[in-house]
C-alpha cells in the first residue's frame, strides 16, 4: 500500500513505516500529523486517482526530528571585476514516520 502526497508544495510517494524528510512543519518530536491532499491511494490490486484530491483520504505519521539539511555555498563571481560574494544557507526540514494511510 502506498499513497501520493502533496505538501511544501512538491509531491511525496509515501507507504507506511516510510521516513520521509518534509518541507519545514509546525510541531515538536512525537506530535501527530495528517497530510489531507492525497493526489493517489493504491493496495496493490485497485488504484484510486484523485481529481485533484482523492476523497475521505488522508495519510497519518508522526513527527521524528526537526532539523536543517548540509550547508549550501552560494558563491557569485564577475571576472575581471573583484566581485565575489560567498553567502552559506541550510534547509529546515522535519523528518516524519509515516503511522498509516487512510481511505
Amino acid at each position: 500500500m502506498y499513497a501520493v502526497i502533496q505538501t511544501g508544495g512538491k509531491q511525496y510517494r509515501v507507504a507506511p513505516g516510510d521516513q520521509v524528510k518534509f518541507e519545514k512543519l509546525i510541531g515538536l518530536p512525537g506530535d501527530t500529523v495528517s497530510f489531507e491532499q492525497v493526489l493517489l491511494t493504491s493496495d496493490g490490486d485497485s488504484v484510486r486517482l484523485g481529481r485533484p484530491f482523492v476523497e475521505n483520504s488522508k495519510v497519518v505519521g508522526k513527527i521524528v526530528h526537526q532539523g536543517k539539511h548540509r550547508k549550501e555555498v552560494v558563491f557569485k563571481y564577475k571576472r575581471r571585476k573583484g566581485y565575489r560574494r560567498k553567502r552559506g544557507h541550510r534547509q529546515q526540514y522535519t523528518l516524519v514516520k509515516i503511522e498509516n494511510i487512510e481511505g
